[in-house]
């Protein structure tokens, strides 16, 4: 869908993984190596990448699709002990989202960070890379009993920035993130560049906008916020 000639909102609310950071090449290299030492051959990394979105737990289940239930529960634990080790060696800001977030601290515009994440990688990863203090709020995966798609994380971030959610746009890379921003009362934009599986297809999730890049994307929140005509 194309935006309204007159649509404007007062915040920003972002996924983490494959919307505002490439975690990606940390992620996969943790259980690509795991995949080694478990004397298996590695999968392909641009398969894995399609699945990060998808979390610690899917991951574990690509890679080890054998696993019973005790053995799965074994394995996510050892990828989350692995990954708290190295959640920002190679992550970084994807491009184009620096120069975002210094426009919107500029002007005055609060943003910050809804994710299905663990707080134990979401704050470090965001104090890697000098973003913790600068986000308005940050809402984890087991930061309250519901994840997304259920929409309370975006309505608690709300209540912490102080802007009602109807004027607070959130973009996501899975249908999880639309279906919870559009249940919470947001805009919603669909990041197409983020990790998404061959199968799927961010233009049939019911977002608002779909951006194909972040430069389509930093188009239509500066220009929602008023900081680019």
């Amino acid at each position: 869908m194309t935006a309204k000639p007159d649509w404007r909102f007062e915040a920003i609310l972002f996924d983490l993984d494959g919307t505002l950071i490439d975690t990606a090449p940390d992620m996969v290299s943790v259980l690509l190596d795991m995949q080694r030492d478990h004397a298996m051959e590695p999968l392909p990394y641009d398969l894995v990448r399609s699945e990060v979105s998808n979390g610690a737990l899917g991951l574990v289940r690509l890679a080890f699709p054998d696993a019973d239930d005790a053995r799965g529960i074994e394995l996510h634990r050892q990828y989350l002990d692995r990954y708290e080790d190295a959640v920002c060696i190679e992550s970084a800001l994807f491009p184009r989202l620096g120069a975002l977030l210094d426009k919107l601290d500029f002007g005055g515009h609060p943003w910050g960070v809804v994710t299905n994440k663990p707080s134990r990688m979401t704050a470090p990863l965001l104090e890697g890379l000098g973003l913790r203090d600068r986000a308005a709020c940050s809402v984890s995966g087991d930061t309250l009993p519901e994840r997304k798609p259920h929409p309370a994380p975006l309505l608690l971030a709300s209540r912490q920035i102080g802007v009602t959610p109807e004027n607070i746009v959130y973009v996501g890379d899975a249908s999880r993130d639309i279906e919870a921003g559009r249940a919470a009362g947001m805009f919603t934009i669909a990041a197409s560049y983020g990790y998404i599986p061959e199968n799927d297809d961010p233009a049939a999730w019911g977002a608002d906008i779909v951006a194909s890049d972040t430069r389509e994307l930093a188009h239509y929140l500066l220009k929602g916020v008023t900081l680019d005509s």
